[in-house]
């Protein structure tokens, strides 16, 4: 009996230790899948940290759903002549869905001087087609700033179905015409900010040349432009609503 016993005590012993072995062998391996699943959900969010830097990265930094900023810079005459070396401008643009509401503030330019805003169709010379939004004038330092009011998007264009009749008003240095030329939809995604007049571009030390950007279409020299930004993707191209 005792030898029997201890018989039976040994096999229970030794099944006891086969099944504490399994049971340590099952749990190394539960706890060697919980790491690697943590493993890979750490990497996995790195992973993820990364894609999200990259994308923001590669967002453009002067736009979001519903407002645009960014700078003007001095126009290729302005440089060339040496003149107003400190000329800028800063432009934000705010849209609500039906219109955009523009906010240009300018410094570095001549005290209690007038000037005036299109939208254009490229920055620089020939300009193409060109929408007068109205005027800016600086104050004793040289600093001035204008809202503007309208469509300033993506879809910001000129269409002309057909030619019509248009009235003939100032016949100055660029004479009005008395009917528009024929055209399909042109966008116009630039900014230009001109003298309105020769003259004080020229107590400026800038040239005076005569060009048609302002009211009467008898203006000077550009200032500043959106060049700092492709021909066929001005600012405005950014806002997409």
């Amino acid at each position: 009996m005792n030898i029997a016993h201890s018989r039976a005590g040994g096999y229970s012993l030794a099944a006891a230790t086969r099944q504490s072995l399994a049971q340590h062998e099952s749990l190394t391996r539960a706890s060697a899948s919980s790491q690697i699943v943590k493993l890979l959900r750490s990497r996995a969010g790195s992973a993820m940290v990364a894609l999200a830097l990259v994308c923001a990265a590669a967002t453009p930094a002067l736009a979001d759903e519903t407002e645009i900023k960014f700078d003007m810079v001095p126009s290729a005459g302005v440089v060339k002549a040496g003149c107003l070396p400190n000329a800028k401008a800063k432009v934000k643009i705010e849209s609500d869905g039906s219109v955009e509401h523009m906010r240009v503030r300018v410094e570095g330019l001549p005290p209690n001087t007038d000037f005036d805003f299109f939208v254009i169709q490229v920055p620089n010379p020939p300009f193409g087609l060109s929408w007068y939004q109205g005027d800016i004038e600086t104050d004793g330092s040289g600093r001035g700033s204008q809202r503007f009011i309208g469509r300033f998007n993506i879809e910001t264009f000129i269409v002309a179905p057909n030619v019509a009749p248009a009235p003939i008003v100032f016949n100055n240095a660029f004479p009005d015409v008395g009917q528009n030329p024929a055209t399909f939809p042109v966008h116009q995604y630039h900014l230009g900010l001109w003298f309105n007049d020769p003259k004080d571009a020229v107590k400026a030390g800038c040239p005076g040349t005569v060009t048609p950007f302002n009211g009467e279409h008898n203006a000077g020299i550009q200032v500043l432009n959106t060049s700092n930004f492709p021909d066929l993707q001005g600012p405005l191209f950014h806002l997409k609503r």
